[in-house]
């Protein structure tokens, strides 16, 4: 019996200890890559240890890049930046202000609108994406910023979270303000969105690590290489036909593709798990 039970308890320590190394390793492996020289990363088998070329190999992907590409990694951080965080910032606005009209506004085809927008999630983004791209081609926002945001707005998941948290709110909420003679966007400022500060947070760590991993829309509209994000760089560093792949510059590249989502949900963690499970009403 002592030992079935040492056996039950250290078997879940075991099968966990497995899994962190298997996801790790990898990592690892390319935090070595990142620390070392090409020399030494071609010569086979390649060390497991880090290398000195750390900063030096950081540095060159920083400031310099790939010498195929041209474009360097702090550019392209910029651009998946500013994509990741337009992304998740836009659908949090919008899908709030959708969901705050179709909860607490009673107008003709309102359920209509809902399952209209609802229904989105049955279509495939592949499906979409050319009518999408003709209509972003000819209003001139192909190589843009608003070309890589815009259209990646609007999310049918966000809509219909924000709705479900809004209908679970007490209606004597919304009477209260109309009694105290708060207009519909005071009632949305000052008291629909702090009461929806752990949801919205739980949905931008969701949005920005969507918008950071984005990666057929910005191959689609993105053909100037200061409008790369990181996934796309990443990709380019690797087709080089003949020549020889600059691994050291593109495994630190690739570390630092991986930070920032790994700083968000770090830094959110609390707050992204109170939205998930408590609605905090």
């Amino acid at each position: 019996m002592v030992e079935r039970s040492l056996i039950r308890r250290s078997a879940p320590h075991l099968i966990l200890i497995i899994a962190i190394f298997v996801i790790v390793f990898p990592i690892w492996l390319i935090f070595v890559a990142s620390s070392r020289s090409l020399p030494e990363i071609l010569n086979a088998p390649m060390p497991s240890i880090p290398g000195s070329h750390l900063l030096e190999n950081y540095g060159m992907a920083l400031v310099e890049g790939s010498k195929n590409l041209g474009s360097p990694a702090l550019t392209m951080l910029k651009n998946s930046l500013i994509m990741a965080l337009g992304i998740s910032v836009g659908k949090i606005v919008v899908s709030l202000l959708a969901s705050f009209a179709i909860v607490f506004f009673d107008f003709k085809l309102r359920k209509f609108c809902f399952w209209s927008i609802f229904i989105t999630l049955m279509l495939p983004v592949e499906v979409r994406i050319m009518p999408t791209y003709k209509v972003v081609a000819d209003l001139g926002m192909l190589n843009t910023y608003w070309g890589l945001i815009l259209p990646m707005i609007v999310s049918a998941t966000a809509v219909f979270l924000f709705r479900q948290f809004f209908m679970s709110l007490p209606r004597e909420i919304a009477e209260a303000s109309q009694i105290d003679g708060a207009s519909p966007g005071q009632f949305f400022r000052r008291i629909l969105v702090p009461m929806t500060r752990t949801p919205i947070a739980a949905m931008f760590v969701i949005q920005f690590i969507y918008g950071w991993n984005q990666y057929l829309w910005p191959l689609l509209i993105t053909t100037k290489q200061e409008y790369y994000t990181l996934l796309i760089g990443i990709t380019r560093m690797l087709a080089v036909g003949e020549s020889q792949v600059e691994w050291h510059i593109v495994m630190a590249t690739t570390l630092l593709a991986m930070m920032p989502p790994v700083v968000v949900v770090v830094a959110m963690q609390k707050q992204f798990v109170t939205g998930m499970t408590d609605t905090e009403k």
